[in-house]
C-alpha cells in the first residue's frame, strides 16, 4: 500500500526536454541546408530531360523532312503540323512545347554553336553563361 504523498508522477524533466531540443536543433542545422538545394537540382534535371525530349523530336523531324527546322521555324515546327508539304511532314512531333523549369521558352539555334543544332535553357537567371543554377543547360551537355 502506498502512503499519501509518496507517489511519483511519470514525465520528462526539464533537463531531458532541453537535451532533446538541442539535439533537434543540431540535426536541423545539418539537414536543412542540404534540403534547400533539392528544388534547384530538380529543376536542372527537369531541364535536361526536356532538352533530351526536344532533341529526340528534332531527330524525328529530320528523318521525315531530310533537315532540321530552320532558325526561323524554330522549335514551333515540332508542335504545329505545316499546312503544306510532303505527307510525312504533316504531323506534329510534340503535343506542346515545354517551357523550361524557370518559365521561359527553350532556345534553338540552327546552325548551332556546339553542334549541328543547339537546344538549351538559359538557366535560372535567363542570361547566357553562368554558374550553378544560372548555368546554361543544353544539348551539348547531355
Amino acid at each position: 500500500m502506498q502512503r499519501p504523498g509518496n507517489h511519483r508522477q511519470g514525465g520528462f524533466s526539464l533537463i531531458e526536454i532541453m537535451v532533446v531540443v538541442v539535439i533537434m536543433g543540431i540535426l536541423a542545422t545539418l539537414i536543412v541546408p542540404n534540403l534547400m538545394d533539392r528544388p534547384d537540382q530538380a529543376r536542372i534535371v527537369a531541364a535536361r530531360q526536356d532538352v533530351a525530349a526536344l532533341m529526340q523530336a528534332l531527330k524525328l523531324y529530320r528523318l521525315d523532312n531530310g533537315r532540321y527546322p530552320t532558325a526561323e521555324q524554330g522549335l514551333q515546327a515540332l508542335a504545329h503540323a505545316p499546312a503544306s508539304g510532303q505527307a510525312s511532314s504533316r504531323r506534329a512531333y510534340m503535343d506542346r512545347l515545354p517551357l523550361d523549369p524557370w518559365g521561359t521558352p527553350y532556345q534553338y539555334l540552327n546552325p548551332g554553336v556546339h553542334g549541328e543544332i543547339d537546344v538549351f535553357s538559359l538557366g535560372a537567371d535567363g542570361k547566357a553563361g553562368g554558374d550553378d543554377n544560372n548555368a546554361d543547360i543544353g544539348s551539348w551537355s547531355q
